[in-house]
């Protein structure tokens, strides 16, 4: 079994340095979960504590239900890929696809027989006889993943492994990857900042800040039910819109308010507004979300377009309204920049954020997928509340003359 569980691990190093704060993550035997965040998010760092390449200052490392903390990497069923090769310049192909297993003193017939295989699996027959400055970069990269694969490890970490490749080789390995998951039996943990690249690949995604993590979830419920305002915006492309807004209710509506505009919300989103009583017609500060496939031309808003992009076969246009407020909005056509335009905010597709906390104030509804797992239940802290927890961790100092076995 290669289930993994982290218990309240953190790290902090001696200088003061946060990298992660009381993480706590399980991973199922033969999942496939991405890890995203941005830089000094703690991914990279996650993956070496998870690999034993570092130790946490506290919390358990626990894989197939043993105790793993401050146990060598040596020690450990797992395989760690990089983002830049880390293959041996002088060694063949073959030898470096060998190389981890004759560090474990593996017996030579089996070495040739996963070398071969792993050769087999990922196109690299041809060149098992071939030094790595003679290879492209992505048969490079093949090289790794089959290093990795030819030992047949129960956890395969991946540290944005294919970031430094051109989109047409990042299509290919991505594919070539997730093939790998289908077909061996190990747990694969793929750490990125491309959000697109995670939603693609991984049943489940965790979202790192700061060494925080912030939400579990699937693809589907990290897009719909963001828990604080910094998932929904690393979730989506182009960047949601945040607006400052009061709510205020109507004749039995609710509506967004911002100096001269009104945004009526959708009965859906009034129906999920937790502690109604605390927000709606008392002036408490809220941040409305909306993305920009849901603010569209019609009748609404006046607007000018300051700027168009295009993306994913979209166009969009930023788009400034009195006051000095900005939309990024959905165009239908193409539109040239300084045409006049009305904007209309879909107040079914919002979200709302206390503006304090900067946590949803919308419960789930029927359209949430149900995954039963516990840290899909797992809500993030405050804001407040999480500067306080990373500034109570203090640095522990290693005893001089340490080494590691």
């Amino acid at each position: 079994m290669a289930n993994l569980v982290l218990k309240d691990v953190s790290k902090l190093y001696p200088s003061g340095a946060l990298a992660l704060c009381n993480v706590n993550l399980e991973f199922s035997d033969r999942e496939f979960v991405a890890v995203v965040g941005g830089e000094k998010s703690g991914k990279s760092t996650l993956l070496r504590v998870i690999a034993g390449l570092e130790e946490p200052t506290s919390g358990q490392i626990m894989i197939g239900g043993k105790d793993y903390t401050g146990t060598p990497p040596k020690f450990r069923d797992v395989a760690m890929i990089f983002r830049n090769d880390t293959l041996s310049p002088n060694l063949t192909v073959y030898d470096n696809l060998a190389f981890g297993l004759r560090a474990r003193k593996s017996p030579e017939i089996l070495v040739d027989k996963r070398v071969r295989a792993a050769a087999g699996i990922l196109g690299l027959e041809d060149v098992l006889t071939r030094k790595p400055k003679t290879l492209t970069a992505a048969q490079r990269q093949r090289v790794a993943l089959g290093r990795a694969i030819a030992r047949e490890p129960k956890l395969y970490l991946f540290d944005d492994p294919i970031a430094g490749l051109d989109e047409n080789l990042k299509a290919q390995m991505r594919s070539l990857i997730m093939n790998l998951q289908a077909r061996m039996e190990g747990t694969f943990i793929y750490a990125t900042k491309n959000v697109a690249e995670a939603f693609a690949m991984a049943s489940r995604v965790a979202v790192l800040r700061e060494g925080v993590v912030q939400q579990v979830d699937t693809p589907a419920n990290l897009y719909d039910y963001p828990a604080n305002t910094h998932v929904a915006l690393l979730v989506g492309s182009p960047e949601i819109n945040f607006i400052d807004v009061t709510l205020e209710e109507e004749e039995g509506a609710l509506y967004a308010v911002r100096g001269s505009f009104k945004w009526r919300l959708g009965q859906n989103i009034a129906q999920r507004l937790q502690s109604a009583e605390e927000y709606a017609g008392t002036g408490k500060k809220v941040v409305l979300g909306v993305r920009p496939e849901d603010v569209k031309v019609g009748d609404g808003c006046e607007a000018a377009v300051a700027y168009t992009q295009s993306e994913g076969g979209r166009l969009y246009a930023e788009c400034t309204l009195a006051g000095g407020l900005s939309l990024t909005a959905l165009m239908p056509v193409d539109i040239q920049k300084g045409a006049a335009v009305k904007l209309n905010v879909d107040g079914s597709r919002v979200y709302l954020f206390d503006a304090e906390t900067r946590l949803s104030i919308l419960g789930r509804d029927g359209g949430y997928v149900q995954t039963g797992r516990r840290d899909a239940e797992v809500l993030p802290l405050a804001a407040a509340e999480e500067e306080a927890l990373k500034a109570s961790l203090k640095p522990v100092e290693e005893p001089k003359g340490k080494r590691r076995k």
